[in-house]
């Protein structure tokens, strides 16, 4: 049994599964899971709109900026065009999420709080079940946490060239997701906040961090400028629409203590009020951590008193919640078992949850649940794709199109060797990709909608047919989860693709 230099405690009195070693077996098994499940479940809606963008890279989007467009161009030159190449860097990432939060903790808190904000945020809902999920949440997380990290071995160092990385992390989060804009106004207020930290108002590399971030989030602000600021005023036009409301806050708070994890959120809670004392003392690592989530808290319970904040939105926040309840058990007295035992069957209750659903999105245990069930949008579609396939083939098809985005994109996927699929409205979507080839509409083809969102009769001014051809049942082992419906469409008489417009609406 040796003793640790930093810690002063026999290492021989920290569990195994909080030893590098044991951290590293859990990982590893839960990287393997992901892994599997990343290849062999089918695309959410989102995530194959999202394949699109890998298949024509751009400097920007219109719903975000480009970096996930770019990890999936990335893994689709790895592994071609399959589900396996949207989502492997996605996979990735969170080794070097759970390595960045390790090594970040480590600093500020020392090694047993480390070992135990890999736990915590491996066993979060969102990060266990959810770490697959090829949307622009997964780089935004990453460079969020690499950039604390960033801050992190500042403050341990006080060797002021680590600005350099901090700017560029950050500028690599404004490439993934705009909320990352919340993060520097986190940095500002740890710069006034601690008076240590005041001095880096003086130093070149503070100001040279700040440029390389504004130089990473050009190519947004070029695309943004040559597309009448389209995606800014997608995004930023929801910030605290609607009147005052407390219908959606509980909404917010409950799905994200749940995602969170419930006991792991309360021992975070615990923790921020324990970190609160620090920050009012001005300690600098408990500042660093609360200071730079509070101005995204703020706006995220701010945007919830009036709309509904989407379950996604706080994950960049997850990393330091977990650090939070880290700091937390990592303190108590030896003699505090109870919350040593509350900590682990947190852990074990939320790694034993992201098992059975990661397992269940590749091969469901129960179609009971059909539309409640968190993985309906993985489920079907191959079998939905054989059934438009097989009536193109009959039809004589020579395209598909649709009106909504998801559909669009599910399709896109499943015809991709087949017959070319194209939304007809919302064109600046597709503004990445060549324009469709009109002369492919003057065969007959197939009109595919949800039978919610039905617009055929928006097609007969296009079309001299559109005639129903069939209801196609979208199903979970034998259980209904949605209901297309097809058309034929022929006979190319007047305009079909609506314009591109800024507002991205239409038909």
């Amino acid at each position: 049994m040796t003793t640790s230099k930093k810690t002063g405690k026999k290492t021989g009195d920290v569990p195994l599964f909080l030893r590098p070693g044991g951290l590293v077996l859990i990982v590893g098994l839960l990287t393997a899971l992901k892994l599997f499940a990343a290849g062999e479940a089918h695309f959410v809606e989102d995530e194959a709109y999202y394949r699109l963008w890998g298949l024509y890279p751009a400097l920007s989007y219109y719903d975000h900026p480009p970096m996930i467009g770019w990890w999936i161009a990335a893994g689709q030159t790895l592994f071609g065009d399959t589900v396996f190449a949207v989502r492997a860097l996605v996979v990735f990432s969170g080794v070097i999420g759970s390595l960045a939060i390790w090594r970040t903790a480590g600093l500020l808190f020392g090694r047993p709080a480390a070992g135990w904000a890999v736990l915590f945020l491996n066993a979060s809902l969102l990060v266990g079940i959810g770490g697959i999920l090829a949307t622009p949440d997964a780089p935004s997380v990453l460079f969020w946490g690499l950039s604390v990290w960033a801050l992190a071995e500042l403050l341990r160092s006080e060797n002021p060239n680590w600005w350099l990385l901090i700017g560029l992390m950050a500028g690599c989060g404004l490439l993934s997701k705009y909320s990352v804009l919340f993060l520097g106004a986190g940095i500002v207020l740890w710069l006034l906040w601690v008076p240590e930290a005041r001095r880096w108002w003086r130093s070149w590399q503070l100001w040279a961090g700040g440029l390389i971030a504004l130089l990473c989030f050009l190519p947004v602000l070029y695309w943004n400028h040559a597309h009448e600021w389209v995606s800014f005023y997608k995004q930023f036009g929801r910030a605290g629409g609607g009147g005052f409301t407390a219908k959606y806050i509980f909404e917010f708070l409950g799905a994200t203590l749940g995602l969170i994890n419930p006991l792991i959120a309360v021992l975070a809670l615990l923790g921020a009020v324990k970190l609160c004392g620090r920050l009012q003392a001005r300690e600098s690592a408990a500042s660093l951590v609360l200071l730079t989530v509070l101005p995204f808290l703020i706006y995220l319970l701010y945007h919830s008193l009036h709309a509904r904040v989407q379950a996604n939105w706080p994950a960049p926040l997850f990393p330091a919640f977990a650090m939070m309840a880290a700091v937390f058990v990592a303190e108590l007295q030896p003699g505090r078992t109870f919350w040593r035992r509350f900590a682990a069957v947190g852990i074990i209750c939320g790694l034993a949850v992201a098992v059975v659903v990661q397992v269940h999105a590749v091969a469901p245990l129960t179609g009971q649940f059909a539309r409640k069930d968190p993985t309906f949008q993985l489920r079907g579609w191959p079998e939905i794709g054989a059934a438009v396939g097989e009536l193109a083939k009959a039809e004589n098809a020579g395209f598909i199109v649709t009106t909504s985005y998801g559909l669009n994109a599910q399709l896109d996927f499943l015809m991709k060797d087949t017959l070319p699929v194209a939304q007809l409205n919302e064109r600046i979507r597709y503004i990445m990709a060549p324009e469709p080839d009109m002369a492919r509409y003057g065969k007959p083809g197939l009109y595919v909608t949800e039978k919610r969102r039905d617009r055929a009769g928006d097609l007969k001014q296009s079309f001299a047919l559109v005639e129903k051809l069939a209801e196609l049942e979208r199903k979970v082992k034998g259980v209904g989860l949605e209901t297309l419906v097809v058309y034929k469409v022929e006979g190319l008489g007047g305009p079909l693709f609506e314009p591109v417009t800024s507002r991205g609406s239409g038909r």
